[in-house]
């Protein structure tokens, strides 16, 4: 990883702040301030954090039965496999709330003959935005638990994992979360219209909340090829798992 820069201090109680360069939102270890890196003005940010509710020998457990689930897996995975890298991560989210306005007129192709259609497209979100700009992560695959949810304790988060703090502050989520929801709001159209000629959408956008969810990074060989899989830390649902192909032989 990059170097540390360990020259800032916590606004609330001074104590040294960790950040690798990027990032932007930095929790206290010590008080659990959270704050915006160079505000004008301190000030603390609504934190919000997801319980961690599984230890490393029951997500191995888990994972392994998932390798035994499922009849797209090769029938030995879960006994050929070896589980080479298993970590806690608590990764930073922006939860954005909104409600998307899509005005669009188009041509409805597929019946005989096409014709001309306008409507409007207006749906809720809570929009999940990864507070990192490098990292790929399957938000759209991961929905964030209604309960286990507690104001931000660094007391509950485990010595060994690995705490990463957001390179994006709630202004960047929010341009991040309207890109993608305009997108979504575009995929949906096409069950309207075959050609669109007109397309707008607004938003209406309340305070993102901050949160830090607790994840389970996983690699395992078989075969001699190496493949990831990522489980939730507070359901122990896995998320996505790499799977080996299966040679099918005909009989």
């Amino acid at each position: 990883m990059s170097q540390i820069v360990s020259e800032i201090e916590c606004p609330n109680c001074g104590a040294p702040l960790k950040l690798s360069p990027g990032e932007i939102v930095a929790t206290c270890r010590y008080c659990g301030y959270t704050s915006v890196v160079g505000a004008n003005t301190p000030f603390q940010l609504e934190h919000s954090l997801i319980l961690n509710e599984f230890d490393a020998t029951r997500i191995t457990q888990d994972l392994q039965n998932w390798m035994r689930s499922g009849f797209m897996k090769p029938g030995d995975l879960a006994k050929k496999s070896k589980i080479t890298m298993l970590e806690l991560r608590y990764l930073p989210f922006w939860l954005v709330p909104m409600t998307a306005t899509s005005n669009y007129e188009g041509v409805l192709e597929r019946i005989s003959p096409p014709t001309t259609r306008k409507g409007t497209i207006q749906n809720d979100y809570d929009w999940l935005v990864l507070g990192r700009k490098a990292a790929e992560f399957p938000t759209r695959e991961y929905k964030v638990p209604s309960e286990g949810k507690i104001p931000f304790d660094f007391t509950k988060i485990e010595p060994q994992a690995i705490f990463l703090n957001s390179e994006l502050d709630s202004s960047e989520a929010i341009l991040h979360a309207k890109d993608e929801v305009q997108e979504n709001q575009r995929f949906l159209l096409k069950q309207e219209v075959d050609q669109v000629t007109k397309f707008d959408t607004t938003f209406n956008v309340e305070k993102p909340t901050y949160l830090h969810a607790p994840l389970w990074f996983a690699r395992y060989d078989y075969k001699g090829r190496s493949y990831d899989a990522i489980i939730d830390g507070s359901s122990g649902n896995m998320i996505r798992g790499d799977i080996p192909q299966t040679e099918f032989k005909m009989i």
